[in-house]
């Protein structure tokens, strides 16, 4: 993909200048949620979404777990935030352990909610270590499920996609062919697995458009506080892990708050480098927490706003 004048220009800004300084803010974001197992955790979602919610996200988004897990709890953590912000809320949805009809009910249950876009998903086997087996009466993949979902209520529908390529697929072809399958079923946006290499993206997003496809690509973000988690993230997702990274947060197990530090400013320094190259739509997986991504989009110049709903009370 050619970069156009301004682009070139916004690059070279960002090496000339202070990399961050006086940046517009004109950046879209939007945030990733799992739903809580425990009071605590129930405490800590609602204090994280009450905190990022006047950064005005284009919506907020909750994770399903393997196999509905988290059905029940996915459905009233998205059901309340539709209730009670104006922040468009979308609810993850996956093909695994489940019937056509089965979906069919939980779909109708977000429409009914107020809850107007889905995550469409094949999703992970319940069981680690397991391949994926669709369910006898079930959706065979997320292209399928995109146009099941579709047939049922006019949701707006966004997809996976691997700017490093999907752990089963044979090539980067034929990944990129299954976006498009899913793109073409009917989802409008694809949000990208995390990644920690700018030039990463941008090779996928070349390939993308040569592939024809021109919904809009979202960088996923995952602001890295703890390495052992992450690594273990990223192997199951094929995300590569730099050897500088590893060197960069070695010795800082018993350092929480310089960690975070560390850890805002290398993902910050990604996002601008994102943003030179004309990104300005970014999703980021706060795995619950609020600080890293805030701080992230306070330096890409994001301000609270007036005018957003607050959560009533926190859990």
């Amino acid at each position: 993909m050619t970069l156009s004048v301004t682009e070139l220009e916004e690059a070279r800004r960002a090496l000339d200048a202070p990399l961050f300084a006086d940046l517009a803010g004109d950046a879209k974001v939007s945030f990733e949620f799992f739903p809580p197992k425990t009071e605590k955790m129930e405490a800590a979602l609602w204090n994280a979404i009450s905190t990022l919610l006047p950064l005005e996200p284009d919506f907020v988004s909750v994770t399903y777990g393997a196999g509905g897990s988290t059905r029940e709890r996915t459905h009233a953590t998205v059901a309340r935030i539709a209730a009670e912000t104006n922040v468009p809320a979308a609810a993850h949805l996956t093909c695994v352990d489940a019937s056509k009809d089965e979906i069919a009910e939980v779909a109708r249950a977000y429409w009914d909610a107020g809850v107007r876009h889905i995550v469409a998903l094949r999703g992970d086997p319940p069981r680690e270590g397991e391949k994926f087996a669709p369910h006898a009466d079930g959706y065979q993949s997320a292209a399928e499920l995109v146009a099941g979902l579709s047939r049922i209520a006019p949701f707006e529908i966004s997809v996976a996609a691997y700017p490093e390529m999907h752990p089963e697929a044979t090539c980067a072809d034929t990944d990129i062919d299954n976006l498009k399958r899913k793109i073409d079923a009917g989802a409008s946006r694809a949000i990208t697995q995390f990644f920690f290499s700018p030039d990463a993206f941008f090779r996928f997003r070349d390939r993308a458009v040569a592939a024809g496809i021109t919904a809009d690509l979202l960088p996923g973000i995952l602001p890295v506080s703890n390495v052992a988690q992450t690594r273990k993230f990223a192997a199951m997702c094929g995300a590569a892990i730099p050897p500088w990274m590893d060197r960069l947060f070695d010795g800082l197990d018993d350092h929480p708050g310089t960690r975070q530090l560390v850890a805002a400013t290398v993902a910050a320094e990604m996002c601008r480098k994102l943003y030179a190259g004309g990104v300005r739509d970014l999703h980021f997986y706060t795995l619950n927490r609020a600080e890293l991504a805030y701080a992230i989009c306070h330096l890409l110049g994001k301000r609270p706003v007036g005018g957003v709903k607050p959560l009533e009370m926190a859990a």
